[in-house]
């Protein structure tokens, strides 16, 4: 039985190069779970910790039906209530925050829900159930591959806001991050994330 890789199967969505490109993405499915507060706080760990044990129910179920696939790498949404702040000069308590997992398109609301109703039953004391399963719509996006750690960003969000600019283009939805290493085992230097942004005209 072939096991799915979304991350070596979407080129595109995974693809990212060190320099700004435009792309188009259609609706797709996610696990998702939305909070508010700093990256190393305990909730946005229990966050992470809920999410993936959800995937793996909703795993295990697909395989039992002959449909295995791999886990699909960890993702954030972030912005600030004021979207007229820098959220990089406001404290990092108030940043909010959706994790996404996306899934594969034979994942079905049903699939999900009984996956998750196993997860919340396998570990009750972390907040599966502020877990849902729904539909991302993106659409047209810039994106860009940033290489190191996080603090570095700002320098690549510079060089795809002015590739944005001379597009002729704005931001049209929340700051997006694809990890496609585990940031919680990598050297920080040695962190690849995907950076991208909803635009329109």
């Amino acid at each position: 039985m072939d096991k799915l890789d979304l991350t070596k199967s979407d080129k595109i969505y995974y693809g990212a190069r060190k320099k700004p490109e435009l792309i188009t993405l259609p609706d797709l499915p996610y696990l998702q779970i939305t909070g508010f507060g700093a990256p190393e706080s305990e909730s946005f760990k229990a966050a992470i910790e809920a999410m993936y044990t959800a995937a793996y129910s909703i795993k295990a179920l697909c395989k039992q039906a002959g449909q295995d696939f791999t886990v699909a790498k960890l993702e954030g949404q972030w912005w600030v209530e004021d979207m007229s702040l820098d959220p990089l000069e406001t404290p990092r308590e108030l940043w909010q925050w959706t994790l996404l997992i996306r899934q594969p398109d034979y994942v079905t609301e049903a699939i999900a829900a009984e996956g998750l109703r196993i997860a919340v039953n396998k570990k009750p004391l972390i907040p599966v159930s502020s877990v849902s399963f729904g539909t991302l719509s993106e659409g047209t996006c810039v994106q860009m591959l940033h290489v190191g750690p996080f603090s570095t960003e700002p320098e690549t969000l510079a060089i795809m806001y002015a590739y944005i600019e001379q597009q002729g283009l704005a931001i049209s939805g929340k700051h997006h991050e694809i990890y496609l290493s585990d940031f919680r085992k990598t050297a920080a230097e040695s962190l690849r994330t995907i950076l991208r942004y909803p635009v329109a005209k």
